[in-house]
C-alpha cells in the first residue's frame, strides 16, 4: 500500500508537490474523521481516533503523513490557534465569580501537584532539565472540552459542581499557558532565573490584560461593523482576522500565539455576535482542529513508545496525572457538593496536554520514549474520564439536565448528536 501511495504522491515536477500534499490532506482528513467516529462509537472523544488516525499515517506505520512537511506544519498550527480561540470565545470570566474561589483551589491544587510530581518523576528517569519542565507542564492543564463534553452528556455542566469544573479548568488554561510561555522561554535560551521566570510570566500575563482592555475597546465596534455589511461571513472572517492578528502580536511580543488566540477569544466573548462567530468557528476547526491532533499522533515514534522504559516513565505519569487531579477535587474543604465527580472531571489531558507534547517536539527537546510516554499519559487520562464519570455521576441535580454542548466540546468530542435522556440513564447504569 506504502508503494502505491508513493507512486500516487510522486511529485511530477520540480517546485511545490501540490498534488501530493492534496493526497495527503484527503489521508488525513478521511482517516481522522473515520476514526473520530469510531471513537464516539465506544464513547470517546473523537480526538483519540485523530490521535491513532495520525499514528497509523506516520512514519512509524504507513509513512504517509510527515507532520513535518512546512505547508502541513502551518495547517497544525492554525489548527491549535483556532482551538484555542474557541476555548477564549467560550470563557465566561463573570460567569465563574459565583464558584471562583472554589475554581482558584481546585485549579491552583490541579497545577502545582501535577506538576511537580511530573518534574520529580523526569528527573528521577534522567531527563534534563528542560524536558523536565515540559512533560511536567504537560501534566498540568485539563481539556476543556472533553470535560465539557462528558458533563454536558451526563446532565452535570450547569451544577455547582459542572461551573467549578469549567472554572478550574479555564484557570488551568491561564496558568498553563503561562507555564508554556516560560518554559518557552527556557527551551529558547533564557537563564531559568526567578528574574527570567517572572519577567516571561509577566509578558504573558500582561498581553492576556492588555489585549482584553484594548481589544474591547477596538474590535468590538469592527464586529459590529462587520455585521452591518449583512455579507455572508463578515462576522466570522472579522473575528478570525482579529484572532490571527492577536496571536501573531503575541508572537513578536516574546509569548506563545495560543496565548494571542485565546486573548481574542476573550475579548469576543460578550458580544452579540459571539454565537455566529462561534458556529463560524467551529465549522472551521473541523477541517484544520483534525490536522493538529493527527500531527501529533504522526509525530510519535509507535516502538520507542512501547520501550520498556518509555511504558514505566508512562505509567508513573499516568499515575500522577490521575491522582493528583482527584486529590485536587478534595482540596476545597468547604464546599459540600460532589467533591469526586470534579476531581474525575479534571483528569482527562486531551488537546492540552498534546499542545505541550507537540511544543517539546518542535524545540527538539521532546522525542523518543518520554514524547511518547506524554501521549500515553494524554491517551489513558482522556480514555478514562468518560466511563468513570459515567459510573460516579448518578442523577443531575433538578433543573440542570438540559446541557448543550459547546463548540469546543464538538471540536474535541466531535459534533454528534447527544442521546435523548432515557438513553444515557440507561448508559449511567451500565
Amino acid at each position: 500500500m506504502t508503494t502505491v501511495w508513493a507512486a500516487l504522491a510522486a511529485p511530477a515536477s520540480a517546485g511545490p508537490d501540490v498534488p501530493g500534499l492534496l493526497l495527503t490532506l484527503a489521508a488525513v482528513l478521511v482517516a481522522a474523521k473515520l476514526l473520530g467516529a469510531l471513537a464516539r462509537r465506544v464513547r470517546q472523544p473523537a480526538v483519540l481516533g485523530e490521535l491513532i488516525a495520525g499514528m497509523l499515517l506516520g512514519g512509524s506505520a504507513l509513512g504517509v503523513f510527515n507532520p513535518h512537511e512546512p505547508v502541513l506544519l502551518v495547517l497544525s498550527e492554525l489548527g491549535v490557534i483556532v482551538l484555542l480561540f474557541e476555548v477564549g470565545l467560550e470563557t465566561d470570566l463573570h460567569a465563574l465569580r459565583r464558584v471562583g474561589g472554589t475554581a482558584g483551589m481546585v485549579a491552583a491544587v490541579g497545577v502545582i501537584l501535577p506538576f511537580a510530581g511530573g518534574y520529580a518523576i523526569a528527573q528521577l528517569a534522567g531527563a534534563s532539565t528542560v524536558t523536565s519542565l515540559v512533560i511536567a507542564a504537560a501534566l498540568t492543564a485539563t481539556s476543556i472540552g472533553i470535560s465539557a463534553r462528558v458533563l454536558g452528556d451526563l446532565g452535570w455542566l450547569k451544577s455547582d459542581e459542572g461551573q467549578i469544573v469549567l472554572g478550574a479548568a479555564v484557570l488551568d488554561d491561564v496558568i498553563g499557558l503561562v507555564i508554556l510561555a516560560v518554559v518557552g522561554g527556557v527551551i529558547a535560551g533564557h537563564d531559568l532565573s526567578v528574574f527570567s521566570v517572572a519577567r516571561i510570566s509577566a509578558v504573558a500575563v500582561g498581553f492576556v490584560v492588555g489585549a482584553v482592555l484594548i481589544g474591547a475597546w477596538l474590535v468590538r465596534p469592527v464586529v459590529r461593523a462587520a455585521a452591518g455589511l449583512q455579507a455572508a461571513g463578515a462576522v466570522g472572517i472579522a473575528a478570525l482576522a482579529f484572532a490571527f492578528v492577536t496571536a501573531a502580536l503575541a508572537a513578536r511580543a516574546g509569548s506563545a500565539m495560543i496565548i494571542g488566540a485565546f486573548a481574542a477569544g476573550l475579548v469576543l466573548h460578550p458580544t452579540p455576535q459571539r454565537h455566529e462567530i462561534e458556529k463560524w468557528t467551529t465549522s472551521l476547526g473541523h477541517v484544520l482542529v483534525p490536522i493538529f491532533f493527527a500531527s501529533v499522533g504522526a509525530a510519535v515514534d509507535v516502538r520507542a513508545m512501547f520501550s520498556p522504559t518509555a511504558l514505566a516513565l508512562g505509567a508513573a505519569l499516568i499515575a500522577v496525572a490521575v491522582t493528583s487531579k482527584v486529590v485536587a477535587g478534595f482540596a476545597p474543604w468547604w464546599f459540600s457538593g460532589r467533591k469526586l465527580l470534579i476531581g474525575v472531571a479534571m483528569v482527562p489531558r486531551g488537546e492540552v496536554g498534546l499542545i505541550f507534547a507537540q511544543m517539546g517536539v518542535a524545540a527538539g527537546v521532546l522525542a523518543g520514549g518520554e514524547f511518547g510516554a506524554v501521549i500515553a499519559m494524554v491517551v489513558v487520562t482522556t480514555f478514562l474520564t468518560p466511563p468513570w464519570l459515567g459510573r460516579i455521576a448518578g442523577e443531575p441535580p433538578s433543573g440542570f439536565g438540559d446541557d448543550e454542548t459547546s463548540g469546543v466540546g464538538q471540536l474535541v468530542s466531535d459534533g454528534a448528536p447527544r442521546a435523548p435522556r432515557s438513553t444515557m440513564a440507561r448508559r449511567k447504569l451500565s
